[in-house]
């Protein structure tokens, strides 16, 4: 274990000794987790909580999310459980790719066994397809303008477009790693090269700024997005009932208590 592994496991023992709680599951996310990670990236560490019975036991909701103060290594933030279960029950896209980190640093395996069965049978690709594409044009229309760019932000774009690609395709839930889906959806090989040089770039990078656009990739992106734009997606709410993450939050409770 290396030092900044060493630091997050110390920030989840502090975070469960001083607030009362317990982490049942904490992961990497971003750009780490998703492959593309430059030399200085932060660590984006993500977890799920259960706090103490009596958050439980109150008339008013306490506060379900703790963000501990971000420095220039480290960025943790949680959900409580009971928030991931409503989350959960929207298809909520970044707790689906939690699931799929590549990094783990803490997991009850029992509870992660449970908690993974319950979000396949409540993914909702229309739903994750409408949060993919949204971010896709926000994207898009933020950082894709003028002869340059910002080169790491065409993998901001790129990511959303493949995801929903590959949600068009019924491949299931999306994959943390922007590769994975790279080897299922990009067969173009100059498409590939031009992205695979820029992962290269940003994998060895420290701070990388803007340069001249890229024709392969900004042609792919560009069509994608017209085709997205032609093809609106539409948010669906799941038809299970609600009753199944009841039941599932009370046996967890239970279960700890």
């Amino acid at each position: 274990m290396n030092r900044i592994e060493t630091d997050i496991q110390e920030r989840l023992i502090a975070i469960e000794r001083e607030r009362g709680v317990k982490v049942l599951f904490a992961c990497e996310s971003g750009s780490r987790a998703w492959g593309f990670a430059s030399p200085d990236s932060d660590y984006d560490v993500r977890f799920i909580y259960t706090g103490p019975a009596s958050h439980y036991l109150t008339v008013h909701p306490l506060r379900d999310v703790i963000e501990e103060p971000v420095n220039a290594e480290l960025d943790v933030s949680g959900w409580d459980l009971r928030k991931a279960l409503g989350l959960l029950a929207k298809s909520n896209p970044p707790l689906l790719e939690w699931l799929d980190s590549p990094i783990i640093y803490r997991q009850d395996e029992g509870f992660v066994k449970r908690f993974r069965v319950l979000a396949r049978d409540w993914f909702n690709p229309n739903a994750c397809r409408h949060h993919y594409a949204s971010m896709a044009r926000h994207n898009y229309r933020e950082h894709m303008r003028g002869e340059t760019v910002k080169l790491k932000k065409y993998l901001y774009i790129l990511r959303p477009v493949l995801a929903c690609a590959w949600l068009e395709r019924e491949l299931g839930p999306v994959p943390m790693r922007l590769e994975v889906m790279l080897d299922t959806l990009v067969t173009n090989k100059s498409l590939r090269a031009a992205v695979e040089k820029l992962l290269e770039l940003k994998r060895e990078t420290p701070e990388l700024g803007e340069g001249p656009a890229i024709p392969e990739i900004s042609a792919f992106i560009t069509a994608e997005m017209a085709r997205l734009q032609a093809e609106p997606s539409a948010w669906s709410a799941a038809s299970r009932p609600v009753t199944e993450l009841d039941q599932f939050f009370q046996a967890e409770l239970l279960r700890l208590f």
